[in-house]
């Protein structure tokens, strides 16, 4: 992918294991309930606000307005992903709420899932996989239902209950429309393929044509065109429909705005006043040059506790690279945590000194790279209920250079994954040996933190590019080859006594936990996300197997990994963790040149040979071993739920933070208040 991205690793497989965080003492849990849905291959969680009550009332009062602006985006990300998306979703809705007949049917617990898994993942579209998932209910149960519920339940934009079947039956329930939402199949066109809303009309060649007229050669600053549009053929012109206050989209953007106004005059700083007001005339112009200078000016705010991300961000489910999904997520920083992160970002420069890509690709000076842990506010779009637990921006490759970037590693995401995955049998099933279990029992937690603040901190911003190179030479193959650049500059590094003579971490022994669980996850474990049979599409998963397998076939004259088997069952056990390191030094100085000088067929080579085809009786022996221990592969999050409180002469005088709020209520209180964009199908 063309762009340095946001990093959806999503449920790692190290969200999955038993381990503990260190952070028991910041909240007070009682008998908290982290995990409180399961449906499908997906788990429902909830996560704390840690701190809240150290926080003044301004600052509350920013996060709700931030919080409300995160929310009215909603609708967006469904139309992104899908043009049907919203149609369906309403259609569900209503059945679910005003169906009349019998709710205890085999049929209705099915459709009941069904509506859960489209909320989950924004779509009829599995969120990980991109495929189209199927209902377990028949079109004539579907008919059933539609008939009985009455008539008014439905939008009339949807026309009759009649014209609701004969329309949406075929698209809901026939396998072969519109069945992958991101295509990445190699010599196909990936624009057509994919049933994504970001083109309309349009092949991949006519995309790739219209946008490399926009690209000025040798342009210092390149807008990230085509960011903020769908791509549409009218007639015999190709043109762009932007997203912004009166264009496409444009109901939704104005209520971001208007909470955003509001978030304006309870700002921080005047520094952080000034970033939401750009944000804001960003949202109404829809000026892709004025969105540059919003991104400037948020990577240089280093003093607001509060953050935010709010916008069109990453292009992951673009296979090509130029659109880019709503979402947003308001957080603020955890002070203690952050000291970890502040001692990494002031070493920068030793860092990428010391890295062992070629010196040409290195950067002489290391500009603005500044790091911190985040509790996470809400959550919302594309970050809604699957989040990341670990962000690095802005995304232009010249903001990066020349102004830096912000990493945050999400602390309060990752310890509700961990307090909800304790004791699930994981772990033991696929380690080796006790000792294995055990190192990961005493290191993996730090690991997997100091992993990710590596990636986002340093492994992102590490690097340039060659002169003339722009940074989307890449293409399809961009995004892999990225995550995979940062992966191996974290994996790299964590193995590197200088992280235990900064006092970063107590010994090796923490590298060597994250090596086990990393090469584990890669070649193993990640596989219970995949469908048998099928191959790997997921940008992150492809980077990770492409890692795990090509130090595995390089590291065999040495048996760095070694395949062994017990009990009919196979385990990947690290038999030399130095010669690890050195070839993920190896790959990572072989994948920064891909980078740096833009080497299509270079990144070609190495996805399609090691990051996409799975061994099938492998894959079948993972998913059989992971099926019996009744843990779902994804999860994602309910938001809390904030009530601003009012004296008698109206006046706010506190926000109550409350965690009752069940899935199912969440979402169809979502769709009630936060639903502004008509069906544009």
């Amino acid at each position: 992918m063309k762009h340095i991205k946001l990093i959806m690793i999503l449920l790692a497989a190290s969200s999955l294991l038993s381990c503990t965080n260190q952070n028991d003492a910041k909240t007070q849990e009682g008998s908290f309930e982290w995990q409180i849905d399961q449906f499908a291959d997906i788990r429902i969680m909830r996560y704390q606000v840690p701190g809240w009550d150290d926080l003044n009332l301004e600052q509350k009062e920013l996060i709700y307005y931030l919080n409300q602006a995160a929310l009215c985006g909603r609708d967006i990300i469904f139309d992104q992903n899908y043009k049907h998306n919203l149609s369906i979703r309403r259609i569900l809705e209503a059945v679910y709420q005003d169906y009349p007949g019998d709710r205890d049917a085999q049929g209705w617990q099915d459709l009941t899932v069904y509506l859960k898994r489209v909320w989950f993942s924004n779509g009829i579209h599995h969120h990980y996989s991109t495929d189209k998932f199927l209902p377990l209910f028949g079109q004539e149960y579907f008919a059933q239902l539609v008939n009985e519920t009455p008539s008014e339940s439905f939008p009339k934009e949807l026309g009759t209950k009649n014209d609701i079947i004969t329309k949406y039956s075929p698209i809901i329930f026939d396998p072969a429309i519109d069945s992958k939402r991101v295509s990445q199949e190699a010599g196909m066109d990936v624009v057509s393929a994919s049933a994504n809303n970001y083109y309309e009309g349009v092949t991949q060649k006519e995309a790739e044509t219209f946008y490399a007229r926009m690209v000025k050669p040798n342009d210092p600053e390149p807008i990230s065109y085509g960011l903020n549009s769908k791509l549409v053929k009218e007639g015999n012109k190709i043109v762009e429909r932007v997203w912004k206050v009166d264009g496409m989209y444009g109901a939704a953007i104005e209520k971001i705005n208007y909470w955003l106004q509001k978030a304006s005059q309870v700002a921080e700083n005047p520094k952080q006043k000034q970033i939401i007001e750009t944000l804001i005339e960003y949202y109404q112009t829809g000026n892709l040059k004025k969105f540059d200078e919003y991104s400037i000016l948020w990577v240089t705010d280093l003093e607001s506790r509060i953050d935010f991300v709010n916008g069109f961000i990453e292009n992951y489910g673009d296979p090509m690279g130029y659109k880019a999904s709503w979402e947003s997520l308001v957080n603020y920083t955890d002070i203690e945590a952050t000291k970890r992160t502040v001692i990494l970002s002031t070493n920068a420069q030793w860092f990428e000194n010391n890295s062992p890509v070629d010196p040409k690709f290195k950067k002489e000076k290391v500009k603005g790279v500044s790091a911190k842990v985040i509790n996470a506010a809400m959550l919302g779009g594309d970050c809604y209920p699957s989040t990341p637990i670990g962000i690095n921006l802005p995304n232009p490759d010249w903001i990066r250079a020349k102004h830096g970037s912000k990493s945050v590693t999400i602390d309060n995401i990752t310890y509700a994954y961990n307090k909800s995955s304790e004791g699930n049998g994981f772990l033991e099933e696929f380690a080796w040996d006790k000792a294995e279990v055990e190192l990961h029992g005493k290191h993996g937690s730090l690991a997997g933190s100091l992993h990710t603040d590596l990636h986002e901190c340093l492994g992102h911003g590490s690097g340039k590019l060659a002169p003339g190179v722009v940074g989307d030479e890449l293409k399809q193959y961009g995004s892999p080859i990225e995550e995979s650049r940062a992966d191996l500059f974290a994996l790299y590094f964590i193995m590197d006594p200088k992280m235990v003579d900064l006092g970063i971490m107590p010994s090796l022994d923490v590298g060597k936990a994250e090596y086990n669980q990393y090469i584990r996850n890669g070649l193993m474990t990640q596989l219970t996300r995949v469908e048998l049979g099928n191959k790997i599409e997921q940008a992150h998963m492809r980077n990770r197997q492409l890692i795990a397998r090509w130090c595995y076939e390089h590291g065999k004259n040495d048996n760095v990994i070694e395949k062994r088997v017990r009990n009919d069952k196979i385990y990947y056990v690290i038999t030399d963790h130095a010669k690890l390191r050195e070839l993920f030094g190896q790959l990572l100085k072989e994948i920064q040149r891909i980078k740096s000088t833009g080497d299509y067929l270079g990144a070609q080579q190495l996805i399609e040979e090691y990051a996409v085809n799975i061994d099938f009786d492998l894959h079948k022996e993972v998913l059989d071993r992971f099926g019996k221990l009744n843990i779902a592969p994804y999860g994602g999050f309910v938001n809390p739920v904030y009530t601003p409180i009012y004296d008698n002469n109206d006046n706010l005088i506190d926000i109550k933070v409350e965690y009752t709020q069940g899935y199912t209520d969440q979402m169809l209180e979502y769709s009630t208040k936060y639903s502004f964009l008509p069906m544009y199908n």
